[in-house]
């Protein structure tokens, strides 16, 4: 299976998992007269829109590289990120506003049975995280990891009502603001993850340097081709699922132009084989020095 459709499938579980979840807090909140459990369900309608949003940005990128998008149209991913992170900025901003506003409203103490709906609620949304989050490390998708991350922040808000409606149902009278005062601080958690979810989106967009460990895969295997040397420069740029790499590799100074034409075709295509995940490789010949040529070993002269 592709990474694309391992990205694709796994968006669809997380969408058909909030449109659940969103029903379920719903009607608990409304008949358990939880504000944190309605507020925990517009985040769960949040996180439906952005599930969907990060389903068409994975199936646009998907397409093929064309005339006008040589390089494919991977770059949709982190800017389907920026929108996830605005929808979860506007749920916590929703959420502390209706929470103030409720608070000043009395209301009854939520019905007890609320903190058996949240405490399966939490277990299914750290279980959801924990599921998608892995295949978002597999696939490289940052607009996955932004879904998780929806999953977490779901969660702690979930944990934050559980506390909220436990302090209201132990102390009693008085205390029926208790699971409001929870949605606002779940609210913090919301936008604190929002942060950690656009930091490295926006590197992408800004193809920030944040994948040594690529390069030193590449570099090692390089060295592997029969000729090549070692390398110099290799630049790695990120868009959607594939990583675009530009690399400087040594050879012998006096073997003919066309012998080093065909050997960076053979790097290229051998470092396409052995690394699924990269896309266009742009191999430029530097003539190596006889002291890198009697040097060149396993690891290979120009690695710094």
């Amino acid at each position: 299976m592709s990474q694309e459709t391992t990205a694709i499938r796994t968006t669809w579980f997380s969408l058909l998992s909030n449109v659940a979840l969103a029903l379920i807090k719903g009607l608990a909140g409304f008949f358990g007269h939880s504000y944190a459990l309605i507020a925990d369900a517009i985040e769960s309608t949040t996180d439906v829109f952005s599930s969907l949003l990060v389903l068409l940005g994975l199936t646009y990128a998907k397409k093929p590289a064309d005339k006008n998008h040589p390089y494919g149209h991977g770059k949709i991913e982190p800017l389907i990120t920026f929108l996830v992170v605005a929808f979860l900025v506007s749920s916590a901003v929703v959420i502390v506003y209706e929470s103030i506003r409720h608070i000043q409203t009395p209301h009854k103490t939520p019905e007890p049975w609320t903190l058996f709906v949240l405490g399966g609620i939490i277990l299914w949304k750290e279980a959801s995280y924990r599921i998608v989050l892995k295949k978002s490390r597999e696939t490289g998708s940052t607009a996955l990891g932004a879904d998780a991350w929806h999953h977490r922040s779901d969660a702690i808000t979930s944990v934050m009502a559980f506390l909220g409606i436990s302090i209201a149902l132990v102390f009693g009278e008085g205390y029926e603001a208790a699971d409001d005062w929870a949605a606002i601080c779940a609210s913090g958690f919301i936008l604190y993850n929002s942060y950690l979810i656009f930091r490295p989106a926006l590197g992408e967009i800004m193809d920030e340097h944040r994948y040594d460990d690529l390069v030193e895969h590449i570099r090692e295997e390089s060295v592997k081709v029969s000729g090549i040397l070692g390398t110099e420069k290799c630049f790695v740029r990120k868009a959607g699922l594939k990583y675009h790499v530009d690399l400087h590799a040594l050879v012998d100074g006096q073997i003919p132009v066309y012998q080093g034409h065909a050997l960076a075709h053979r790097l290229k295509d051998h470092l396409r084989r052995e690394i699924p995940r990269l896309g266009h490789v742009l191999v430029h010949i530097e003539p190596a020095s006889r002291e890198e040529r009697e040097s060149s070993g396993p690891s290979g002269p120009g690695k710094p």
